[in-house]
């Protein structure tokens, strides 16, 4: 799944403002213009629009984990993977939005997309191990999907940024 759509689906589901994307993007002390975040968040037929590269997904997720759970001083600086792939992004957001794998199963089958448990916690595995699954685009989607319904729905504060 293309960068620039999950930054569209997390930017819609906690309902945040070009800034606030900055400002997550700032708390791993990376910096980009407002024009830079403008083109990442057009669509791919918008004049404008340009790819967002993995690097900066990467400090994004890892910058969304610290705006909702907040800084651990005591754990080191993470790595920020130079590739990021559908099993990264679903791993990140259940970080970020203290899922359970139960929590994931329970948002796909919201929307209609059933997997069972142990294909969910195969998508959760390092990449060498023998059951890891990758995840593809259409589970991406539909967790994306489905994760915005949960927050929208809700009514959980969004769009605050702790630091």
């Amino acid at each position: 799944m293309m960068n620039n759509d999950v930054l569209r689906s997390v930017r819609y589901m906690l309902n945040l403002h070009n800034d606030q994307l900055l400002a997550i993007l700032a708390l791993m002390d990376t910096t980009l213009s407002a024009q830079e975040m403008a083109s990442f968040v057009k669509k791919d037929d918008e004049e404008g629009y340009q790819p967002c590269p993995d690097i900066v997904m990467g400090y994004f997720l890892h910058g969304l984990i610290i705006s909702k759970r907040g800084q651990d001083d005591n754990q080191p600086a993470p790595k920020i993977e130079r590739k990021i792939t559908n099993n990264i992004i679903l791993k990140k957001l259940r970080i970020a939005f203290s899922l359970k794998s139960t929590d994931i199963q329970d948002i796909l089958q919201s929307q209609d997309f059933r997997l069972s448990q142990p294909e969910v916690t195969a998508m959760l595995r390092a990449p060498g191990h023998k059951n890891y699954r990758p995840c593809g685009d259409q589970v991406l989607r539909y967790f994306l999907k489905g994760l915005a319904a949960r927050q929208r729905k809700s009514g959980t504060p969004t769009g605050t940024i702790k630091r």
